[in-house]
């Protein structure tokens, strides 16, 4: 795939103020006039919808692990073929919650998958899309518990015991630390201006 636009992806555990700050993102996009679509995974088709409403709903069918990192790669693979590469291609930047490095947080870090067997499944499904900017947005897990239980019912995710979640903070730090061109991270423990302020910096240094 020749890719013309840029690919921006939004990390971050639940409750570290995603949906609030790709709207600063957004405003960011605008502001240099840059034309964008805003995505999210799992989701994004109609097939990646059904597989996130699979993934997350609380119900009494029971997931295994590694069926669950296959859903995700599902889901994913729609994603790209029916929406990411042609908006690429077409010179559209593309904004997406979440992608494959949730992939190594959750599946791997969370659920203790080998990181090969991801990245193998990552290379088979991608070729060679990767995220052009990663805006990693990051709390301690219990803030992120608080904040997320303040908002809504816990999805299957966010009913995860605390170690689950504390694995899935250290994994997306040490991508981070692995790359950090790519993947900047912003401290979501702060207020939300001071949060702000700093998605606006980090994101104007890309645009440069």
């Amino acid at each position: 795939m020749t890719q013309l636009g840029k690919f921006i992806t939004i990390e971050g555990q639940d409750g570290a103020g995603k949906s609030t700050n790709i709207m600063v993102v957004e405003a960011c996009l605008k502001e240099q006039g840059i034309d964008y679509l805003n995505t999210r995974e799992p989701g994004g088709t109609r097939l990646g919808e059904q597989i996130r409403e699979l993934l997350l709903s609380d119900g009494d069918d029971l997931i295994g692990d590694y069926a669950e990192l296959l859903l995700m790669f599902a889901a994913r693979a729609q994603h790209i073929d029916e929406v990411i590469e042609p908006a690429l291609s077409s010179g559209q930047w593309v904004l997406c919650d979440r992608f494959t490095d949730a992939t190594y947080a959750y599946q791997g870090g969370g659920r203790g998958i080998a990181m090969q067997r991801i990245a193998e499944l990552e290379q088979n499904v991608q070729g060679e899309l990767r995220p052009d900017f990663t805006l990693l947005l990051d709390l301690p897990v219990e803030q992120g518990e608080q904040r997320a239980g303040d908002r809504s019912a816990p999805d299957r995710f966010e009913q995860q015991q605390i170690d689950f979640k504390q694995r899935v903070r250290d994994c997306y730090l040490q991508r981070a630390a692995a790359e950090p061109n790519r993947i900047k991270v912003v401290d979501a423990s702060a207020s939300m201006a001071q949060v702000e302020a700093a998605v606006i910096s980090v994101m104007q240094d890309f645009l440069r």
